[in-house]
C-alpha cells in the first residue's frame, strides 16, 4: 500500500481515475504531455520542505547549500540546451514567466505587439482579459486567409503602434516562426524582441524547429508541452543586463520562496532534453503531425495553413454547420482528448469557438507513430462526419481504447 492509499484513500482513488482516465483515451490536447516517471519522482522529492528565497549563494535562508546545487544544475543544463548565457528557473508557469519580463522590461501603459488571440496568439501576449491586455497598450497582429503570419504586414504594424516590446510566439500556430525576421522588425521600430517558445520549446532543443537565439532579447518557455518535463517556466537571455532585470522581476518582484521540488524535477528534464532520445522523439512528434494533418485534409476538412511545420494541427469548422464546442464534446465522447480552439475568421465566442487544435507530443511519448496516427486521424474525422451519432462515437471509443492500452505510458503507479 502507497503512503497516499494508506494515509488519503479519496486522494488516491481520484489519481487512480486520472491513470486510467489518461491511459484509455488518446490525450491530443497539443500543450499536454506525458512525463518521466524520474521526474514525477524528483517533484515529490525532500526538496519540497524546503524555503529558498532569493538565487544560489545569495539566499534569505539557512540550509540552502543543496537547493542551491539543484538550482544551479537546472540552470546549466537550461544554458546548455538552448545555447544561452543566462536562465532564469523559478517561474512557476509560463504566464508567471511573461509576466516577469514585462514587469523587467517596460512600464505599465507601454504598449505592446503581439498575436491576436483568435490567430493563435496567447492570452498573456496582450489579450484584454489578461494582466498583458489591462496593465499595457496592447495591440495585434495575425496571420492571413493561408493562416500564414506575413511578416511584411507585422513590419507595417509596428511602424504604426511604435511598441516597446514585440512578442512572437504562438499558443496555436501551425508553422515555423522567422525568428530573424522579427529581429528585423524589432530593430526597426527600437523594440525589444521577446520570444515566448512555451509550444515549440521541445522542438527547438532537438534542433526540429528554428531557435530564437540569438535573435530575441529575452525568451520564455514552459518546461512541459513539448519538452515533457514537469510544469514550471523559463526565461532565458544572452544580455547580463536584462538577466539582473529578469532575477529582480521574479523574485522579489512577483514571487516569494521557489518551488525548489519543481526546479529539481526541471533539472532532470532537460538531461532527457539534451540525450540523442529526445532528438528522435522530436523528430517523430512532427512527422506524427504531418500524418494528423495530411489525413484530416484528405478527408475534407480545413486545416488552418494547409498543414504542419510543427506538433499541432489547427482544424477550421468555419465552413461547417458545427462548432469548436461540438467537436470537443464530440471527440470526446470517443475516447479523444482535444480543445475547442479560436481560428482565424472566427465569429463564435471564446467559449464556443469554431475549430479544435490537435497536438501529437502525448501519444508520441506512449510510442505511437505514423501507422497509430492515421488511423487515428480517420476515426476523429469519422466522428465529425456524423458528429450527432453517440453510438458510432461508442464504438469508436472501445476501439481506440484497445489501441491505447497496446501502448503503457506507466508501467506502475507514480504517485
Amino acid at each position: 500500500m502507497s503512503f497516499l492509499q494508506e494515509f488519503d484513500n479519496e486522494v488516491y482513488a481520484l489519481c487512480e481515475k486520472e491513470l486510467e482516465r489518461q491511459t484509455d483515451h488518446l490525450e491530443m490536447i497539443a500543450s499536454e504531455n506525458f512525463t518521466l516517471p524520474a521526474v514525477m519522482e524528483a517533484m515529490g522529492s525532500v526538496f519540497t520542505n524546503k524555503y529558498a528565497e532569493g538565487y544560489p549563494q545569495k539566499r534569505y535562508y539557512g540550509g540552502c547549500e543543496f537547493a542551491d546545487a539543484v538550482e544551479q544544475l537546472a540552470i546549466d543544463r537550461a544554458c546548455e540546451l538552448f545555447g544561452c548565457k543566462f536562465a532564469n528557473v523559478q517561474p512557476h508557469a509560463g504566464s508567471q514567466a511573461n509576466g516577469a519580463v514585462y514587469a523587467a522590461l517596460i512600464k505599465a501603459g507601454d504598449k505592446i505587439l503581439g498575436m491576436d488571440l483568435s490567430h493563435g496568439g496567447h492570452l498573456t501576449h496582450g489579450a484584454k482579459p489578461s494582466f498583458s491586455g489591462k496593465n499595457y497598450q496592447s495591440f495585434t497582429y495575425g496571420v492571413e486567409l493561408d493562416g500564414r503570419i506575413n511578416y511584411e504586414r507585422v513590419m507595417d504594424i509596428a511602424r504604426i503602434v511604435q511598441p516597446k516590446i514585440i512578442v512572437c510566439g504562438a499558443s496555436a500556430y501551425a508553422r515555423e516562426i522567422d525568428f530573424k525576421k522579427f529581429r528585423e522588425i524589432a530593430d526597426e521600430v527600437g523594440a525589444i524582441l521577446f520570444a515566448d517558445i512555451a509550444h515549440i520549446a521541445g522542438l527547438v532543443a532537438a534542433g526540429e524547429h528554428p531557435s530564437p537565439f540569438p535573435y530575441a532579447d529575452v525568451v520564455t518557455t514552459t518546461t512541459h508541452k513539448t519538452l515533457a518535463g514537469p510544469r514550471g517556466g523559463l526565461i532565458m537571455t544572452n544580455d547580463e543586463e536584462i538577466a539582473k532585470k529578469i532575477n529582480s522581476a521574479i523574485f522579489p518582484g512577483l514571487q516569494g520562496g521557489p518551488l525548489v521540488h519543481v526546479i529539481a524535477a526541471k533539472a532532470v528534464g532537460f538531461k532527457y532534453n539534451l540525450s540523442e532520445e529526445w532528438k528522435a522523439y522530436a523528430k517523430q512528434v512532427k512527422s506524427n503531425a504531418s500524418v494528423l494533418a495530411e489525413v484530416i485534409m484528405k478527408r475534407g476538412y480545413k486545416v488552418v495553413s494547409d498543414g504542419t511545420d510543427n506538433h499541432l494541427v489547427l482544424v477550421s469548422f468555419l465552413d461547417r454547420d458545427f462548432s469548436g464546442k461540438d467537436a470537443d464534446a464530440a471527440l470526446g465522447r470517443a475516447g479523444i482528448t482535444v480543445n475547442k480552439n479560436t481560428v482565424p475568421g472566427e465569429f463564435r465566442s471564446p467559449f464556443v469557438t469554431s475549430g479544435i487544435r490537435i497536438g501529437s507530443p502525448a501519444l508520441t511519448s506512449r510510442g505511437m507513430k505514423e501507422e497509430q496516427f492515421e488511423i487515428i486521424a480517420n476515426r476523429i474525422c469519422d466522428v465529425l462526419d456524423d458528429i450527432e451519432n453517440e453510438a458510432k462515437q461508442a464504438e469508436i471509443k472501445e476501439e481506440l481504447k484497445a489501441l491505447a492500452q497496446q501502448f503503457v505510458i506507466y508501467s506502475q503507479p507514480t504517485y
